[in-house]
């Protein structure tokens, strides 16, 4: 007995003399970079649906979307009938919208990106937005707190660069699957502009991705816009024609 005590003392000893056994908390540029495997993709498919929750109750519009790395995208509207057929062409930092109801196809441009999307809690540009973290930010671990039942770092997030919509980010990364699950907005002046909780996050295709979002304008009232993956394939072929103003009116 005294053999084991004393056995017992020395691996303890041991281990506290050695950091390396223990894991590591990894770097925040680690992990965005995992963040940005998980979420990023050369290409994808998807259908999807908001569900906007307004003062006066809620509506549901359906989409489908092609994007192709952070520079092009492509989005039909499929419900309600009278969203039907409105589409949104995205080629690098230029935005077009085609509405059938008035046969018409403008530019978004300039403080229109701000505006919101068929009054949901999204603007233009958060639909246009999906560029890997790493290339626009630099990050730092504030610390660690659970969400949602999960234990989570808290990266803060400062933008490098002019082209994102937000100039600071805090996020909630979920240490196991190195996704993140909630997520703070700011402006360069520092005040809140938008809350984001991911959920419904399942493996594919070896990554794990969120199928549902929930967008909060901190500045309008309602109870924010759910965005919902209904399907969606990665890295598939999508035809060059997708990509083109000619497809808006198609």
């Amino acid at each position: 007995m005294r053999t084991l005590k004393i056995t017992l003392i020395f691996m303890l000893v041991f281990m506290l003399g050695c950091p390396s056994i223990w894991a590591q908390q990894p770097s925040a540029e680690t992990i965005l970079e995992n963040v940005d495997r998980n979420l990023s993709s050369q290409n994808r498919i998807f259908k999807s649906k908001m569900v906007i929750h307004g003062r006066r109750g809620s509506r549901t519009v359906a989409a489908r979307s092609w994007a192709e790395s952070d520079e092009k995208a492509f989005t039909e509207y499929l419900a309600p009938a009278r969203e039907k057929g409105t589409k949104m062409l995205k080629l690098k930092d230029k935005l077009w919208m085609y509405a059938p109801a008035t046969d018409r196809t403008i530019l978004i441009s300039g403080h229109m990106l701000r505006q919101s999307v068929m009054g949901s809690d999204l603007s233009y540009e958060d639909m246009m937005e999906d560029k890997k973290l790493t290339d626009h930010y630099a990050a730092v671990v504030v610390g660690t707190e659970p969400f949602d039942g999960r234990a989570c770092w808290v990266l803060e997030l400062s933008a490098t660069s002019k082209e994102v919509a937000y100039a600071r980010r805090k996020i909630w990364v979920d240490q196991e699957r190195i996704i993140p699950l909630k997520e703070e907005l700011f402006a360069k002046s520092g005040k809140l502009l938008k809350k984001l909780e991911l959920t419904d996050v399942v493996r594919l295709d070896g990554r794990w991705f969120p199928k549902r979002m929930l967008f909060k304008d901190v500045l309008k009232k309602g109870k924010g816009t759910e965005f919902i993956i209904d399907e969606i394939q990665f890295d598939q072929q999508i035809p060059k024609y997708i990509f083109s103003k000619a497809a808006l009116r198609k």
